[in-house]
């Protein structure tokens, strides 16, 4: 594959040409795949066939979406054709079936679930928003997926007693934000009401987070913070204002940004240590998130963007290519991020 230069001092450019080179990338692969038999030991394009590079599934589903994401914020960028070359090699009938099949067959009810399953809505999200004339027929080709993870994801919430406050890919609070945001661009009220009674079940009473515990040494999500992003989905503005000041008491008036500081990366070669980087990252959205949830006039809302911008500048500047181990993920949380993703407009 032929990439286009990328602009000098645009962002998004260096962001899609990271999710390009890791797409249809199927090695290194860290498969995730419960063996029902001899004939399961398959390399991951057989698995799954829409989604076997990146490193793993989610991280091939959420660079899915942030190609997708380039062509709808940036209708100037020089990567649309192959951006479209690439989607369309994904995003087959054939290709989507094989995925299909993989998610129904047997001991795979919890395969991706919840972070995959969640940016595979979130993706579904960006088709069903996008303006270009490919991205009616692609959601057509995904929905058969899309439905099944939505039928899946229901009967799960129906037996999930206690949320998972991992810093990781189990947390719910995560990825409950992204499905929301779907159910929301969807209109799907029954799948809406699902989550926010269960959001709210699980954390309407939470107080004191114990913000000085993250980050833990392999977090790309703060516990804390991803709550408090996801409970200003579920709660009017001057009840969640109230909520926010039990929950995150630490939270200062002064202005300042201090009070929480970037976590560190010694190594980033290192497949675990590099995830905070990521937090960094997302810990910035939810920042920016929770800020754009209160009042203008909320005394909080200064040192929250002032601890948003120091993380945003700190994950941004470990975006690179230099190591595959954050290459094939941080450009969807640098992306994520930039474009302000799960923040309605002002």
């Amino acid at each position: 594959m032929i990439l286009p230069d990328a602009r000098e001092g645009v962002a998004g450019d260096r962001f899609a040409r990271l999710a390009l080179s890791c797409v249809h990338r199927e090695y290194p692969n860290k498969i995730s795949h419960v063996l029902n038999s001899a004939e399961d030991a398959r390399p991951a394009r057989e698995i799954y066939p829409a989604f076997y590079g990146c490193y793993d599934w989610h991280s091939a589903v959420h660079g899915h979406w942030l190609l997708v994401r380039i062509l709808n914020t940036d209708a100037e960028t020089p990567f649309r054709a192959v951006i479209l070359d690439a989607l369309g090699k994904s995003f087959t009938a054939e290709n989507i079936a094989g995925e299909l099949a993989y998610f129904q067959g047997a001991e795979r009810a919890s395969f991706e679930r919840p972070y995959g399953t969640a940016w595979f809505l979130q993706l579904m999200t960006e088709l069903r928003g996008a303006g270009f004339p490919e991205a009616a027929g692609w959601v057509e080709t995904l929905s058969p997926l899309e439905t099944h993870i939505r039928t899946q994801t229901l009967d799960w919430l129906t037996k999930l007693v206690y949320p998972i406050r991992a810093g990781t890919h189990n947390q719910t609070a995560f990825a409950f934000g992204l499905m929301l945001d779907w159910a929301d661009a969807t209109g799907d009220a029954e799948f809406r009401g699902a989550l926010a009674a269960k959001a709210l079940a699980f954390h309407a009473g939470d107080t004191n987070c114990p913000l000085a515990y993250e980050p833990s040494g392999e977090d790309f999500l703060s516990p804390c913070l991803m709550e408090a992003d996801l409970m200003r989905r579920v709660m009017p503005q001057a009840e969640y204002a109230i909520w926010l000041s039990a929950f995150l008491p630490q939270v200062p008036r002064d202005g300042s940004g201090e009070w929480l500081t970037p976590g560190i990366v010694l190594d980033p070669a290192d497949g675990k240590l590099v995830h905070l980087d990521g937090v960094n990252l997302s810990r910035a959205w939810a920042l920016e998130g929770i800020a754009a949830a209160l009042p203008p006039d909320d005394a909080r809302v200064p040192a929250l963007l002032a601890a948003a911008s120091v993380h945003k500048q700190t994950g941004l500047a470990a975006v690179s290519e230099a190591h595959y181990a954050g290459s094939h993920w941080l450009a969807s949380f640098a992306t994520y991020l930039e474009t302000r993703r799960g923040i309605a407009p002002q």
